[in-house]
């Protein structure tokens, strides 16, 4: 089924159609949240979050944007609200990591950019966030952020500037 059929079906109250749609955007939806939040604890909660709210909100959704665009917005809030509402800022390990030599190489590449994520601002965080890994353009980050253009800009020069930092000093 093509998405337009889907997102009427969706729209209609369909859920198999709205697992559909979700399925193909899961990967940037769980990007989106892990890289926000931070771990993985937060990041599964911002998920379940951003699935029930485009749920609930699929009858509200005008099509201005596609599918990927408005849940990855959806996403981005949810996590910022539990980035903002979380007291600890403790980094949490998942204890059910294989010790595969490769795995674990590839889990400690992980750890240092979200750690690299950490150090930003949250407005830099979300702006990175949203330009790299959902392809948001400046102006659509601009009016999801409220701010202008060029200040969007200046955010994520710095946060790429903190970023880079952060990965070549390897202490996040």
């Amino acid at each position: 089924m093509a998405q337009r059929q889907l997102l009427d079906a969706a729209i209609r109250g369909d859920e198999k159609a709205f697992e559909a749609l979700v399925t193909e955007s899961r990967t940037m939806i769980w990007s989106v949240c892990l890289r926000i939040t931070g771990n993985t604890y937060d990041a599964e909660d911002a998920l379940q979050d951003t699935l029930l709210a485009a749920w609930r909100g699929m009858g509200n959704f005008r099509r201005e944007s596609g599918f990927g665009t408005w849940v990855y917005k959806i996403a981005a809030n949810a996590a910022l609200t539990i980035v903002r509402a979380r007291k600890s800022t403790e980094v949490e390990v998942d204890e059910t990591y294989s010790p595969e030599r490769d795995f674990a190489e590839r889990l400690a590449e992980a750890d240092l950019v979200q750690q690299a994520m950490k150090t930003m601002p949250a407005d830099f965080r979300v702006a990175l966030v949203l330009r790299e890994l959902c392809d948001f353009t400046y102006a659509q980050i601009a009016d999801y952020q409220g701010v202008g253009v060029p200040t969007v800009k200046t955010r994520i020069s710095r946060a790429r500037q903190a970023f880079e930092a952060a990965v070549t000093s390897g202490v996040a």
